[in-house]
């Protein structure tokens, strides 16, 4: 009896300490990966650069849009907005790349996904955009202690000078990182092409580098020329384009935007500006008005805009802009033009600053699928577009406005950085303060819950935390 009460004995304990550490695969979902690709990780974060060039608010901003019924984005009534999402959705998918790609434990499975070195380029200068974009959004943010999850749930701020200025540092080092090895997988806008990551990235600085024209101009100016000098997108087939398909789940959001609404219609400011010019774009812009029959802007910001009827205004061009697998831009040919175009002339390159900014319209002109050298040369003769090195910034920044159609996020910065074109605020604001938005107020969250660093982020950014604050380059 004692030996059976032994053997009984140690099995309980065997079988208690079986139940304490080892489980099997009870709790392991079957349904759900427990590791995820790296390239399964670029995906999700590239899908976020859709958010990017498809927002509403910024186009509505620089008037390429008007609301047609309820009009209180184009009247300023928005004040705070959330950034969290960027932090925990695509900034953290591209930190997990790095450290995926990093750690000797993991980096050999990561393989499959591409070369170490390519993946780690590749997600630093996604990171580096998506930074960029959002810090000229909303200014200081947090950045040096972000994107450590529970070791930092309230991260500090840092200013727009220092983010900027690890943005450099971080697009540069990744260019020079890439290792000629295998390109990346799970890359459906550049396809894994290490070449044009590398050209995109370059393409970020000489951008960036323009922001800097008015405030830290000498920094400026050796950036830009070292990103020209490294190689930016030079030709219309290299233009970064964002695809949609054909289908409900990637399709274009000006296209969803309008299955069952008619929310937006193309604004009377740009209509008035590209009309009498006989702009060939703007047929491609913009549908026809069906009591017209042509284009007709919709008045920007007023507060009765229903009591104009659907039939009287041009919603966005179909399938030019809304066709549902129609691609929106990222970054062009035309916009670089227009950059080194401005270089010239601000005396920081050479070149020929004519040549460059005709070249910008006739790559834009390409770009939308109108261009005619005939109707390109008279175009280019009108004397609101001729070209005049006296006037030469307007003239610039006037055709670059045109240019970046619906891509609102870049024409709001460079509307603030250049003050042109010249826009008139709605003249029925809701705002406090009736004026054109210069930035976005942060998250009511970050006010509540970061309370400390909050308020550190409000003393950097130099002026009360709302839409007419300017950022630290607009001067």
């Amino acid at each position: 009896m004692k030996n059976i009460f032994k053997i009984s004995l140690m099995a309980l304990l065997m079988l208690a300490g079986v139940s304490c550490s080892d489980f099997g695969d009870i709790n392991n979902d079957p349904n759900n990966t427990t590791s995820v690709a790296p390239e399964v990780l670029l995906t999700n974060a590239l899908r976020s650069v859709s958010s990017v060039v498809s927002r509403t608010t910024e186009v509505l901003y620089v008037q390429h849009m008007s609301e047609t019924q309820y009009t209180d984005a184009s009247r300023y009534s928005g004040i705070n907005f959330d950034f969290n999402g960027w932090y925990t959705g695509p900034l953290a998918d591209l930190n997990h790349i790095i450290e995926l790609n990093t750690d000797p434990a993991t980096a050999v499975d990561a393989l499959v996904s591409g070369s170490n070195a390519n993946q780690i380029a590749v997600a630093r200068i996604l990171k580096a955009y998506f930074f960029h974009v959002l810090t000229d959004r909303w200014g200081p943010l947090p950045y040096t202690n972000a994107l450590q999850g529970r070791d930092n749930l309230r991260p500090a701020y840092d200013s727009q000078e220092v983010i900027y200025t690890d943005l450099f540092k971080e697009l540069k080092e990744a260019v020079a990182q890439m290792d000629g090895g295998a390109g990346v997988d799970g890359d459906f806008i550049l396809g894994g092409d290490m070449d044009m990551w590398a050209k995109f990235a370059n393409s970020v600085r000489a951008k960036m580098a323009l922001r800097l024209s008015e405030v830290a101009p000498a920094t400026a100016q050796a950036e830009f020329v070292d990103a020209i000098a490294a190689g930016v997108i030079s030709s219309n087939d290299e233009d970064v384009m964002y695809p949609y398909l054909a289908e409900a789940a990637n399709q274009n959001p000006w296209f969803g935007a309008f299955i069952t609404r008619t929310d937006y219609a193309v604004s009377s400011t740009l209509v008035d500006y590209m009309k009498p010019l006989s702009d060939p774009r703007l047929d491609v812009f913009a549908d026809p008005a069906p009591n017209f029959g042509d284009v007709q802007g919709m008045p920007y910001g007023i507060e009765n805009a229903g009591d104009i009827p659907n039939a009287d205004v041009s919603f966005p061009g179909n399938p030019g802009v809304r066709g549902q697998d129609t691609p929106l831009a990222v970054i062009t040919y035309a916009e670089m033009l227009f950059a080194q175009a401005e270089a010239v002339q601000k005396g920081w390159i050479n070149g020929d600053a004519q040549a460059l900014y005709e070249d910008a319209i006739r790559a834009s002109w390409r770009q939308w699928g109108v261009y005619d050298e005939d109707a390109f040369t008279a175009f280019i003769a009108q004397s609101e577009v001729a070209w005049d090195a006296g006037n030469a910034m307007e003239l610039i920044h006037n055709q670059k406005w045109v240019a970046l159609y619906l891509n609102g996020l870049e024409s709001w910065a460079e509307w603030r950085r250049t003050g042109y074109p010249t826009l008139s605020p709605a003249p029925d604001p809701l705002s406090p303060q009736p004026e054109i938005p210069v930035r976005q107020g942060y998250p009511t969250t970050e006010r509540d819950i970061n309370s400390d660093n909050y308020n550190a982020a409000v003393s950097l950014l130099g002026g009360e935390d709302n839409l007419h604050t300017p950022l630290w380059w607009d001067k």
